[in-house]
């Protein structure tokens, strides 16, 4: 049997030494992103995303085992333990397998089983099942059962007593449940039916079926919120004769004396208690991987989303459209500071678009706005046709750029934007929000609860803790990935730092206000409850842009500087010189040979290359080398479509049918999976991500319901 590592390193194609090192740093309590930067050579390069895959199978083999341990306690304890039971038990390789065996031994509430075994009947039923040669009809062994106290008054009284416990045997015997479980999967259909004559979004399902092994999990997700929401009738079908047919081979005996009885309390059995239980263990075994593929596909776009480029260096106008309550405007300074806040009425139904010409510009020339940040929400299109026309009559440069407001609302009315913005209006807060996603979207969208940014699909019906779960390594994997800048880093984006929890984020702002600009990261050991282990998981993601050691504003670890200062002096350079001199390390540093220089440094190859990286980029953003978002100084009506056209669009979001592009009109266009490439696509993700730039083609306009069918093949 193997053991936790080895069923580790075989289903992840890992050598043992990684899945040995990952687990002894992750139960020494090193956060994946800590591991998965620094301490590559312990796990052979190990991505953050590998690390996390590891651990959630790690800790489900591990409550696998627990689970066994328990389940053979509980048998043993009732002394029914045998060695066969127990190794069955041992060999199991899920949770399922495991409670099938347990099932004959478990405490059950009062069945029809157990109220014949109280009248006596269990005998009888165990004759029965045995099929023994007959010395006597069936209904002359029954009769001696018979017994009126007990409530057994007539021979027929007896065998259904003793025909429900021998269903119940069978029901309770788990290699029929695994077996009957992979007949579903190879054979089975769900059907779906209407369940009230009305139309809905779920017409599709009011007379579908598609095969259990083939259904993917969106329609999984569908389906279930069409049950749910009382719409769809659900039900797996087309496996009964067959499963009936196997039941009765199992268990009734050639030329077995008792056929026809038990041939009717096999199918009881299967029909009153084995179905319904193993259908909905197969149902909830679809819905838990709909769930986790749900959830993956979340973390990916929510990743993209948050590693969007930001716009630094530029004064943006926030511009949060609306109708009846006016659009709110912020203006946020290039270091994102609010300068000025107003509301403007250029749409129905005051349409004052005069009026909010001349506010904004004077907005516009009073602060040198370079850019306009627009919502994507209600009345987008109409603001955004507002803002293309007004910046004609714009002297400067200005642009302006369509962004998701996604979850800007719920910001507006958190505790936080109340924290951040005490003495400003709910509804203006939004447009501070929607500025500030273009200035940098990491620092903005860390402040939204992951499941509102409006990156997925079914968000709301997977399961809500596993979700919340992986979404939090998500925005963990972000911010470490690109560093947060300690001096001017709000609690907010702090406490996702690989080991700093939110005390001790709001314990570096409170000490940063009291104390002025950190100036080194060993200060950061004087912060309270900041102890030498959160130091070692925090320091190397933490950045400091002018402090006193230039390694400060690198992701060079605290623990690798005197490597990293071995190296400048073996090329000729002091630490000052990455401010200096940083040309000319640049290209000594380019020409190392790291194979051999890191047997000499006495560090691992892996953090060697990671160094030269850093010392010849100090400070880099990893975000600046990913496209910028699509900046606009003309609008596109929806009318304007036509099929053959070619855009320039946004991937908005990615889902498992297709993607939808923001082509500049006022719906998002659809990318089917069929049209994202020449080639065949099993995965919209391998070709396409949130935030990408992409070219795509019309190929359908439905002006009625406002549709509009995009593909990417062949797009010159």
């Amino acid at each position: 049997m193997l053991s936790i590592n080895e069923k580790l390193i075989q289903e992840f194609s890992l050598k043992p030494f990684q899945v040995e090192n990952a687990i002894k740093l992750i139960d020494e309590g090193n956060t994946i992103p800590f591991i998965a930067r620094y301490r590559k050579e312990a796990t052979g390069q190990m991505s953050d995303e590998q690390l996390r895959d590891m651990f959630d199978r790690l800790t489900y083999l591990r409550n696998l085992e627990k689970r066994k341990e328990e389940v053979i306690r509980l048998i043993d304890e009732q002394g029914k333990l045998t060695e066969e039971l127990q190794a069955e038990i041992e060999k199991a390789e899920t949770m399922t397998e495991v409670e099938d065996l347990y099932r004959p031994y478990k405490q059950k509430k009062r069945t029809r089983a157990t109220i014949a075994k109280e009248k006596g009947l269990e005998p009888l039923a165990l004759y029965i099942f045995a099929q023994e040669p007959a010395t006597s009809p069936l209904e002359e062994v029954a009769k001696e059962y018979i017994d009126a106290e007990k409530g057994v008054e007539t021979v027929e009284d007896a065998l259904h007593g003793a025909s429900d416990i021998i269903a119940e045997i069978i029901s309770d015997e788990a290699e029929y449940r695994k077996k009957i479980r992979s007949m579903i999967y190879r054979i089975g259909l769900i059907v779906t039916k209407a369940a009230k004559d009305e139309k809905s979004v779920y017409d599709m399902y009011y007379d579908y079926q598609e095969p259990v092994s083939k259904i993917p999990s969106h329609r999984i997700l569908a389906i279930n919120r069409g049950e749910k929401e009382e719409f769809l009738k659900v039900k797996i079908d087309g496996t009964d004769d067959e499963i009936i047919s196997y039941l009765t081979k199992q268990t009734i005996k050639e030329n077995s004396p008792y056929e026809d009885f038990l041939k009717e309390t096999v199918e009881d059995s299967y029909k009153r208690l084995i179905k319904p239980s193993v259908e909905n263990e197969v149902r909830g075994e679809l819905t838990e991987k709909a769930d986790e593929q749900a959830i993956k596909v979340f973390g990916q776009n929510a990743k993209k989303l948050l590693l969007q480029p930001p716009l630094k260096d530029l004064v943006v106008m926030g511009f949060d459209p609306a109708y009846r309550t006016g659009c709110k405007i912020a203006v946020i300074s290039e270091t994102g500071k609010l300068l000025e806040t107003t509301t403007v009425y250029p749409t129905e139904p005051q349409n004052d678009v005069e009026g909010a010409k001349k506010k904004l510009l004077e907005l516009i020339e009073k602060y040198k706005v370079n850019m306009i940040s627009i919502g994507n929400g209600t009345a987008s299109r109409e603001s955004e046709m507002f803002v293309a026309d007004m910046i004609k009559d714009i002297k400067h440069k200005i642009y302006y750029a369509i962004v998701s407001e996604a979850g800007a609302s719920v910001y507006s009315a958190s505790k936080l934007a109340t924290e951040e913005y005490p003495d400003i209006n709910v509804s203006l807060r939004g447009a501070i929000s929607i500025a500030r996603r273009l200035q940098d979207p990491l620092a903005e969208l860390v402040k939204i609860d992951p499941k509102s940014i409006g990156v997925g699909q079914y968000q709301h019906d997977v399961n809500q803790a596993r979700l919340e779960e992986s979404l939090g390594g998500v925005v963990e994997d972000a911010v470490n990935s690109v560093g947060v800048d300690l001096n001017i880093a709000t609690p907010s984006l702090l406490k996702y730092v690989s080991g700093i929890s939110k005390t001790v984020a709001n314990n570096i702002v409170k000490y940063r206000d009291e104390n002025g600009k950190i100036k080194n990261r060993k200060e950061l050991l004087k912060v309270s409850k900041l102890g030498p282990a959160a130091f070692t998981q925090c320091a190397g993601f933490l950045r400091i842009s002018d402090g006193d050691n230039p390694l400060d504003n690198t992701s060079v670890h605290p623990e690798s500087y005197e490597a990293a200062n071995k190296l400048l002096e073996k090329l000729g350079f002091k630490v000052n010189d990455l401010k200096d001199n940083l040309a000319e390390v640049k290209i000594k540093l380019g020409s190392v040979n790291t194979k051999e220089l890191s047997q000499e440094l006495e560090i691992g190859e892996p953090t060697l290359i990671d160094i030269i990286k850093e010392l010849q980029k100090p400070g880099r953003d990893p975000r600046d080398e990913m496209p910028k978002p699509i900046l606009r100084s003309d609008v596109l009506k929806f009318e304007d479509l036509q099929e053959g056209m070619v855009l320039t669009g946004t991937v908005r979001n990615v889902i498992d049918f297709g993607a939808f592009v923001d082509i500049g009109v006022k719906h998002d266009g659809l990318v089917h999976i069929s049209e994202l490439s020449d080639k065949y696509v099993k995965n919209p993700m391998d070709v396409v991500s949130v935030g990408d730039i992409v070219k795509v083609r019309v190929i359908k306009v439905d002006m009625e319901k406002m549709k509009v069918s995009l593909s990417m093949k062949n797009v010159e």
